[in-house]
């Protein structure tokens, strides 16, 4: 991550943001009295932090999940050959 940059810097250095989080991936944190008040991060990160969120608050989806998990953790999965197979690839 970027470092904690001040509010008033930020407004200055927002043009130039994307290059350098281009440069160094991750976020910057812009402060305000010292403390965090704001995220700045590449779309991309953004998007896959959202996503993510919403895999996690789907239990339906999160339950299927670790059961999957739990399945190829006791072997039980299909061979690739089977299902390139059963596809017709």
């Amino acid at each position: 991550m970027l470092k904690d940059i001040p509010i008033t810097e930020a407004r200055h250095e927002l043009t130039s943001l994307p290059e350098r989080l281009a440069k160094e991936p991750g976020a910057v944190a812009v402060t305000r009295r010292g403390k965090p008040v704001l995220a700045v991060m590449p779309w991309e990160l953004y998007q896959s932090i959202a996503e993510t969120l919403e895999i996690m608050g789907d239990e339906d989806l999160m339950a299927a999940l670790r059961k999957s998990i739990k399945e190829a953790e006791e072997g039980k999965v299909i061979p690739w050959e089977r299902v390139k197979k059963d596809l017709g690839l």
